[in-house]
């Protein structure tokens, strides 16, 4: 804050207002004692309705952040929440603002953030996803946000993925393909998703690739023809896309000459011959 009572905004056309769309009277606030070192109107202020004037007042006044929590306006407590003493954080568990309650997950200790696993917004949940791990994690695999599904998907432990396997969105069902162990993979060669079976594709062992090698999806059958074990190799040799035969022949033509049978007389040409 500077002071002056009624503050003009950036560009100086109308005084600067507070949360409550009120003007702010420096005069009158509690922290004036802050002017010049840790507040000034131009850069931070706590009752500015700026958010990044809150951040920047809040980031350089870390003692003051505890007094903040209680206060009305929730971008405050959201700001103050990163710089408060972390026993003061438990007030914040049923803040009415879903932001606030999504900023303390970031923060509170595991045990606690457990308490927040059943919060009715998806963006608190997401947060806890975010900090839970393993066992304490296995609830939220069926939770009706796709998003908090997906981290949970890309935190999950690997032995524990397979109870996402028929996830009803293919976005999760990717996060899956992605980390899951080999013998589960090989369950998702017949998923509904293309986009889930590539990632299949791109992670399967090459011996294992040939029940895609027909896949109906043209980048399936491409990531196929670039990865199958030479063996298997012919099944795409009639394939009905050009891009598809091309990396089949480039490959084929990478590939030394069969073995023949050679007569005799080859490895011993001064013998004798009938």
């Amino acid at each position: 804050m500077t002071q002056g009572g009624l503050e003009p905004t950036d560009d100086g056309a109308t005084p600067r207002l507070d949360w409550r769309g009120q003007p702010i009277d420096c005069a009158l606030c509690p922290y004036r004692d802050r002017l010049g070192v840790g507040c000034d109107g131009e850069t931070a202020c706590l009752a500015d309705r700026r958010p990044r004037l809150i951040e920047r007042f809040c980031r350089q006044n870390p003692d003051l952040a505890d007094q903040a929590l209680g206060h009305p306006h929730f971008e405050v407590r959201v700001r103050a929440a990163r710089y408060a003493n972390l026993f003061r954080l438990t007030a914040l568990i049923d803040d009415p603002d879903a932001e606030v309650r999504a900023m303390i997950t970031q923060r509170l200790p595991r045990g606690l953030v457990l308490r927040m696993r059943d919060d009715p917004d998806p963006k608190v949940r997401l947060g806890v996803a975010m900090r839970l791990e393993d066992g304490d994690l296995v609830p939220l695999t069926t939770d009706p946000d796709y998003f908090v599904r997906v981290m949970v998907a890309r935190r999950l432990a690997p032995g524990i993925l397979p109870l996402m396997i028929r996830d009803p969105d293919p976005q999760v069902r990717r996060e899956v393909a992605r980390r899951v162990g080999n013998d589960w993979l090989r369950t998702m060669i017949w998923d509904d998703d293309g986009d889930v079976r590539l990632e299949v594709v791109r992670r399967l062992d090459p011996e294992q690739l040939s029940p895609l090698a027909h896949d109906p999806d043209i980048r399936v059958r491409y990531a196929v023809a670039e990865r199958i074990d030479a063996a298997h190799l012919a099944l795409l040799d009639d394939d009905s896309e050009d891009l598809v035969r091309e990396i089949v022949r480039a490959r084929q033509a990478e590939r030394p000459p069969p073995a023949r049978t050679l007569p005799f007389a080859a490895f011993a040409p001064h013998a004798k011959t009938e």
